[in-house]
């Protein structure tokens, strides 16, 4: 019964907003993906660097000393994000925090692709068994949203390096939380995706060892297949297919 809930919570996600998604340009954009490597012109290129990133056991590790600069005020808290972008807005991160009276867990919660509203009722039931809840921003989302933008473009997009650059960043971002978490003397810290916040999640979960557990939700097995097969990312996929093999595309993302 759960399970058929969450189909039809997805199918009307897809469904919304879909009037203005378009057919935009595919780019590789390897420069910010793979910063210094701007003169990348073929995906069989573009492919050999994400390789390269894949092996690198350090492409999702935060700056050192990047701790610096949260504040917290009336149940939110905002910090820099250590990546830097042409949206002035998506460079500040934003979490809205439900307490819990209790410093024993802490759950940060990543939401799926173009979320119009945080979850209200996931993070009051957690929170009222003793899990305070924090509910990040990803890329390009809520306070982050690009200027004029009807829905998060740059977040997952045809442009190959602008989605490992936001993907990345998510990634940073919610790593810098977790450490903060720490900080502030949370014993546990769990995850917990939905869609593409799952991909995040698991990326999160796989790098930090500060996280103690995970869970995600309509996940799926790679990037590109989630993109290729979804309804919500046709226009992406629309835009990808005439230019890019899937094969590839599961190699560059």
């Amino acid at each position: 019964m759960y399970h058929n809930w969450l189909d039809r919570w997805d199918e009307r996600r897809a469904r919304r907003g879909e009037e203005a998604k378009k057919v935009t340009d595919f780019i590789l954009d390897a420069g910010r993906a793979f910063p210094g490597e701007k003169r990348i012109e073929t995906i069989d290129e573009f492919c050999v660097l994400a390789d390269q990133a894949l092996s690198d056991s350090g492409f999702y590790d935060e700056p050192s000393g990047s701790s610096q600069g949260f504040e917290r005020h009336d149940g939110w808290l905002r910090f820099p994000s250590d990546i830097s972008t042409d949206v002035e807005e998506n460079n500040v991160v934003w979490a809205k925090i439900t307490e819990s009276g209790s410093l024993d867990q802490g759950l940060v919660i990543f939401h799926h692709w173009n979320a119009s509203a945080r979850n209200r009722q996931i993070a009051k039931f957690f929170s009222q068994r003793g899990i305070t809840v924090v509910e990040i921003a990803m890329p390009y989302h809520f306070e982050r949203s690009r200027p004029g933008s009807l829905y998060a473009d740059y977040m997952l997009s045809p442009n190959l390096g602008r989605t490992i650059q936001s993907v990345r960043q998510a990634v940073w971002d919610g790593r810098k939380l977790i450490r903060w978490l720490k900080s502030e003397g949370y014993r546990e810290v769990s995850v917990l995706g939905m869609s593409l916040g799952s991909w995040v999640a698991g990326l999160v979960a796989a790098h930090d060892p500060g996280v103690s557990k995970v869970s995600l939700f309509l996940t799926a097995g790679s990037l590109a297949d989630m993109v290729w097969t979804g309804r919500a990312t046709r226009s992406i996929r629309d835009s990808l297919e005439p230019v890019i093999e899937l094969a590839d595309l599961r190699r560059a993302w």
